[in-house]
């Protein structure tokens, strides 16, 4: 990132330590909390825990996916994410200097959560293994490079966000030669 004398950023503390010239602090702007901490000063149901951040997963400087929650049957997390016209958002990803930030609902079905974490692909299957953290995803042919993401960036992320290894299938079965 680029930034100009007297300009104002957003940045997160990582650590506060005390160096030979005196207290050293450590600074970030790519660590995934300070998604989490823009989230909470730009939307004041996350703020005031309304709704909450399940789960970040983020590559600084290219795409983030933050899975939200909310008990209230009242409020669409997603939408009170984004805000009017996608105002709430906007700000988030100005701030982030042009990061995407995919925004999806989180659910304690862990079926329907790799659903959401691999949209915008659209999901036909999922063969689950619980133990071994793993899912065998199939997808139609036509949205496997949409569930890949460029160079693996979308299952990537979906598969940090969730905490599976994921492995997605087109429907169409390899013939072997």
């Amino acid at each position: 990132e680029r930034y100009n004398s007297g300009q104002r950023i957003k940045v997160y503390i990582v650590a506060v330590e005390m160096g030979s010239k005196g207290p050293q602090i450590r600074l970030s702007r790519s660590h995934e909390n300070i998604v989490r901490q823009l989230f909470s000063l730009e939307i004041p149901e996350i703020g005031s825990d309304i709704i909450e951040i399940k789960s970040i997963a983020r590559e600084a400087g290219s795409r983030s996916k933050v899975a939200v929650f909310t008990e209230d049957e009242g409020i669409d997390p997603i939408g009170a994410c984004v805000g009017q016209r996608g105002t709430r958002v906007q700000t988030i990803i100005n701030e982030l200097g042009g990061e995407k930030v995919d925004i999806i609902e989180w659910q304690e079905n862990p079926v329907d959560y790799i659903t959401n974490a691999l949209s915008p692909a659209k999901v036909t299957s999922i063969d689950l293994d619980e133990e071994a953290k793993e899912a065998n995803v199939k997808v139609e042919d036509d949205q496997l490079s949409l569930a890949i993401g460029r160079s693996g960036q979308n299952v990537r992320l979906a598969s940090k966000l969730t905490g599976y290894n994921i492995n997605i299938e087109g429907a169409t079965p390899k013939e072997e030669s």
